[in-house]
Order: structure tokens, then C-alpha cells, then sequence
């Protein structure tokens, strides 16, 4: 377990590589992100939850579209596996699969870097492997609104796959939770950006953060970004309550998307600025592992 000022040092080098449009394989080189979650019995850093959601936050704030979240969600799958050892991107099919000795057959939508990542994980009766380089394998890039998510259409048809092991029944928790910690880093930067332009925008000869009405406003998301702060943190360390930081970051991150629109004025619904891109990842990210209101259910 990470200290603070270890989370801290963590999140500055994160953040620093990021500001400086670092590639994917100068992020690994540098800072090790695709093996952030592989064992340290696989050649892995070993990390946990709250380290990982310190890093998917970071990635959140700027929407990079690298594939983070799918390849630490691949890693976290592949715990107990030497396949982690080799592992560079990866990503995860979680439904539409069966099984047949050592065959798998299905399609899958929305997968996260479905189309390029070098391995490919289905969920069936068990986790299997499947090597995309054989006929029977089509990875179809599914275009969406939001530019900097990429999603794909995975369709396997009596292809050869070697079994992992079991699916990890908290997989999908984990997954959550990163997804929640994602989506923090995402609402916290856009309410910095909100609040600047309300200390900055002036109406009547007063910046528009001065009046009462927009002060309330800007409270109102204020809590809404510490409370999903405090539900990833709670979660990272008790993936059980991943339920929680997934329905209520869901939520909070598409309000505070929503009011940054409203809050710029005319300018916030224009193509240069950046706020129809928070928006449009905050509503495609709500309904990533499943939407909010599958696990009010739970």
C-alpha cells in the first residue's frame, strides 16, 4: 500500500507526462502504466487499486483517449497468469461469448480498444485468450460522439483460444471502480476550467462568480467532485462498494458536464472549446459496465 506522499509523487509524474502529450510507449517506458497492475511475480509494479485509480484520474482530466483503463483492466484479469508478463495493451469482452473446448464463438459491442489491443481477453464459462491474428477474428472500430473513447465490435467465430482460468467475480467491480476514478479526474478538471471562466467572464462590470446564483451553482458541483472523490477512495480499498462509485460518479460527472455548458454561456456550446467533450464523455462513460441505474439494483 502507497502513502500519500508516494500517491502524490505518482499523480505529479502522471500528470507532467501527460501535459507534454507523452505516447503510450513513452508512458510505459517512463512510468510503467501498462505494468502498473501486473504482479510483481510477472515482472509487474504490483500495484493496487488506490494506486490505479490515482493514475485513471489523471488520464480522466484530460481525456486522453490511451488505453489505460482497458489495459489495466486486462492486467487486473490476468493476476494469476504469465501472460501478464508480456503484456502491452490489452482489453476485455465481457459478454455475447461461448465456449467450446478450445474454440469461442460470439460478438461483443462497445469493447474498450476492442480494435487495437495487442490481446484480447473473452469472458465465457471461464477467461480465455485469443490470439487476433486468425481467420475468424473481424475487430470493427465503432465511431461515437465522443472522439477520445475508442470502442469496438468484437466478433469471433470458431476461433482458437487457450483458457486463462476462472473470471474473477470481482472483475467487473475493479473495472468499475477505475471507470469511477476516470470519471473524477474528468468532472474535477472540468469544474476547474468552469470555475476560472466565472472568476474571469464579466457581466455588468462583475465577474460572474460574484453573483449569488452562480456561487451556489459552483458549490453545488464543488460537492458533487469531492463526494466522488471520496466514494473512489472508499471503493479502491472496498471493491464491494464499486457500486456505489459508479452510480454516484455516473451521475455527478454528466451534472457537472451539463453545468459547464450552461455555466460558459454561448461559448461553451461552440466546437473549439473543450466542454462538449467532457460532456460527451461523461455520457458515454456512464453506460461503460453497465449503466447506473443496473446497479442501483445491487
Amino acid at each position: 500500500m502507497s502513502t500519500a506522499e508516494e500517491l502524490d509523487a505518482l499523480r505529479s509524474s502522471v500528470r507532467t507526462a501527460l501535459s507534454r502529450d507523452a505516447s503510450w510507449d513513452v508512458l510505459c517506458s517512463q512510468i510503467g502504466v501498462a505494468a502498473l497492475a501486473v504482479p510483481e511475480e510477472h515482472g509487474g509494479l504490483g500495484a493496487g487499486l488506490p494506486e490505479l485509480a490515482v493514475v485513471a484520474a489523471e488520464f480522466g482530466r484530460v481525456l486522453s483517449p490511451l488505453p489505460f483503463l482497458s489495459t489495466s483492466i486486462t492486467a487486473l484479469a490476468l493476476a494469476d497468469s504469465p501472460l501478464a508478463a508480456k503484456l502491452t495493451t490489452g482489453t476485455v469482452a465481457w459478454s455475447g461469448f461461448s465456449a467450446d473446448e478450445s474454440t469461442v464463438d460470439g460478438t461483443d459491442r462497445f469493447v474498450l480498444d476492442g480494435d487495437t489491443a495487442d490481446l484480447l481477453l473473452v469472458v465465457a464459462d471461464s477467461l480465455y485468450a485469443v490470439p487476433t491474428d486468425q481467420d475468424g477474428v473481424r475487430r470493427t472500430h465503432s465511431p461515437t460522439m465522443d472522439e477520445t473513447r475508442r470502442l469496438a465490435t468484437v466478433e469471433l467465430r470458431g476461433v482458437r483460444a487457450s483458457r486463462v482460468g476462472d473470471v474473477d467475480p470481482s472483475l467487473r467491480d475493479q473495472a468499475c471502480v477505475l471507470l469511477a476514478a476516470e470519471q473524477t479526474g474528468a468532472m474535477a478538471r472540468a469544474f476547474e476550467i468552469t470555475l476560472d471562466y466565472a472568476k474571469q467572464r464579466k457581466q455588468f462590470g462583475r465577474a460572474i462568480g460574484s453573483f449569488q446564483a452562480i456561487k451556489h451553482r459552483l458549490a453545488e458541483l464543488y460537492v458533487l467532485v469531492e463526494t466522488a472523490r471520496s466514494c473512489v477512495a472508499e471503493a479502491a480499498e472496498d471493491p464491494s462498494l464499486a457500486w456505489v462509485a459508479k452510480v454516484h460518479c455516473s451521475e455527478a460527472f454528466t451534472t457537472v458536464a451539463a453545468e459547464m455548458i450552461q455555466l460558459h454561456g454561448g461559448i461553451g456550446i461552440t466546437w473549439e472549446h473543450p466542454a462538449h467533450r467532457y460532456f460527451k464523455r461523461a455520457h458515454g462513460s456512464s453506460l461503460l459496465f453497465g449503466a447506473p441505474h443496473e446497479h442501483l439494483r445491487r
